[in-house]
């Protein structure tokens, strides 16, 4: 038990070592005997013949049939049987008549007596027979033939036979050979057996399976703790590793170790960011409802590139918060312009009082309150949450020296949106991308917002540069931008604007028309009413009496980003 225990808690490279030996142990033995054995059961057969032939030759002589016929046969066989056995080097020649008498021995002595082996199947039959028999000298390998008279009538019978002993001392003459032979295959399989041992040792790092398992398991309990969610890949492609938080980042989709990356049912975009088609870091893919990060990474293991890891951040709750802070910063500006306007208006009013144009002072005051921006946006866009968005990025667009335009036709009455949270996202992403269109110069933006049972529609349009044809499509994709020069991730909001509106069963567009021009159908959550046809699709805009900003307009600037 104690060696057994031994063998048991030795190391990973020895037990490999033992057992490769026994194998190689086993098999040379199992080989060497099964070739000794053919060996002696060739020598067997070889000598069997042989004695069988030297039998047929003796049966065959005439002098053999003659003797037969004299009164004492064993005057002429007995000389002639010690002749053959002396030339053919067999160990013993034996004649014999029907009745088995013997006429031929090696010891003269037993001439006249019975065969000690029975001959009659060959008397009987009168066919030639070859074996193994033991006599009166010992264990043989023996052929026997019949002797016939000249009508071909069994007179007798010749036994020609080879010790046992001879065989077997032929077939050590042949076993050196199979020594040497043996014990080189056993020095080749030691040698084989030490590589085999030594690459296992350096492939496994020299750990033990225990240790092995160990890192297996903390491995595991890493890979499915982390929040990130990891895909690792192969070269070809294919999930080899994913993880716990992937899985639920990717939400519905069906992903597994195996799993060929071209037959995933993503996104082109996650699919691009995953096989390497959109390398760099911090790809932003919009999934679902999620908004993920991602960053793929080389996997090198000893100098060889083995494959791809891509770790995936869920960043829906940043961005949210982002727009939100966003929001509040953009209100927070309005109400600074707003404060400070009014303390210019206070002024004014406080001079012309301290003038003593009193009349002056009463008009000034009916003027601003009766074209105070606020009241007017207020009285068409009656739900607060988005008339506190467009008045924030009015003001926005005021300090950035561009000026809003409210269409007409702009109507939203309190109540009608439900939650807002969706028309504010893509009224605020169009809005401001229109803002950052015009990239700090004069212009104008036309807004045309309206709410009725169908849903939202929003026309958003800037006297920026346009947008390339070849990129109508290419803007609503997330992460394309071209603002090059800002920092940090771009390009969601464009695609979470056209997101929100699919999620819904609309649908959000763009054409050129003396700058860009945004259409956006939301419909209503409760899916009643009929969406209007694309306005997108319409020629030219239709007359509007516009309420504007007081940023004064400028010529429209020749350059131009969109996100």
């Amino acid at each position: 038990m104690g060696k057994v225990r031994r063998v048991r808690d030795a190391s990973l490279g020895t037990q490999l070592f033992a057992l490769q030996m026994v194998i190689v142990l086993l098999a040379v033995g199992g080989t060497a005997g099964v070739w000794a054995e053919h060996t002696r059961d060739q020598l067997d057969s070889l000598h069997q013949q042989r004695a069988l032939a030297i039998a047929q030759s003796v049966a065959a002589l005439p002098q053999v049939r003659e003797a037969f016929e004299l009164a004492r046969p064993e005057t002429v066989l007995q000389p002639l049987a010690m002749s053959v056995q002396q030339e053919t080097g067999a160990d013993y020649v034996v004649i014999a008549n029907t009745e088995q008498k013997r006429y031929a021995h090696p010891n003269a002595s037993l001439i006249g007596k019975r065969l000690s082996t029975d001959g009659s199947p060959v008397l009987r039959t009168g066919r030639s027979w070859v074996g193994t028999e033991t006599g009166t000298i010992g264990t043989t390998v023996r052929g026997k033939a019949p002797i016939r008279d000249e009508y071909g009538t069994v007179i007798g019978l010749v036994s020609v036979g080879v010790l046992e002993t001879t065989v077997t001392g032929q077939l050590a003459h042949a076993l050196p050979p199979l020594i040497w032979t043996a014990a080189a295959v056993l020095l080749a399989g030691l040698a084989l057996a030490a590589l085999i041992t030594a690459r296992v040792r350096r492939q496994t790092f020299g750990l033990e399976p225990r240790e092995i398992a160990a890192l297996l398991d903390q491995r595991e309990g890493v890979l499915h703790g982390v929040k990130e969610g990891v895909l690792a890949l192969d070269l070809a492609g294919r999930v080899t590793l994913v993880n716990d938080a992937a899985r639920e980042l990717l939400g519905d989709v069906p992903i597994g170790a195996g799993e060929d990356l071209t037959r995933l049912p993503v996104s082109d975009r996650m699919r691009d960011v995953l096989g390497g088609a959109d390398p760099g870091e911090d790809r932003i893919v919009l999934h679902g409802e999620r908004v993920l990060v991602l960053n793929r990474t080389p996997v090198w293991v000893r100098g060889r590139h083995r494959g791809w890891v891509v770790t995936l951040r869920d960043r829906t709750e940043l961005v949210r918060l982002a727009r939100e802070l966003d929001d509040t910063s953009s209100a927070t500006e309005a109400l600074r312009a707003q404060a400070h306007e009014f303390a210019n208006r206070m002024h004014t009013v406080v001079g012309l009082l301290e003038l003593g144009e009193h009349e002056a002072a009463v008009s000034f005051i009916t003027r601003t309150t009766r074209g105070t921006y606020a009241a007017d946006l207020r009285e068409r866009i009656q739900e607060p949450t988005l008339a506190a968005l467009l008045l924030a990025k009015s003001a926005e667009a005021a300090e950035r020296g561009a000026r809003i335009v409210l269409s007409d036709d702009s109507s939203v009455p309190e109540g009608t949106l439900g939650d807002p949270q969706d028309a504010v996202l893509v009224v605020g992403n169009l809005v401001a991308n229109a803002i950052d269109a015009l990239d700090g110069a004069e212009g104008t933006i036309e807004v045309s917002v309206r709410a009725d049972a169908g849903g939202l529609r929003v026309r958003v349009g800037d006297s920026g540069p346009g947008i390339a044809p070849d990129l109508v499509e290419e803007v609503f994709r997330e992460g394309f931008t071209t603002k090059a020069a800002h920092s940090g991730p771009r390009g969601l909001g464009l695609a979470l604007t056209r997101q929100a509106c699919l999620r819904r069963g609309g649908w959000v567009r763009v054409r050129n028309d003396g700058g860009a021009v945004f259409t956006a159908l939301l419909p209503a959550k409760t899916g009643e009413g009929t969406p209007l046809a694309d306005e997108g699709a319409e020629g030219a805009r239709r007359p509007r009496r516009r309420l504007e900003t007081t940023a004064p307009g400028r010529p429209s600037p020749p350059t131009g980003a969109r996100s």
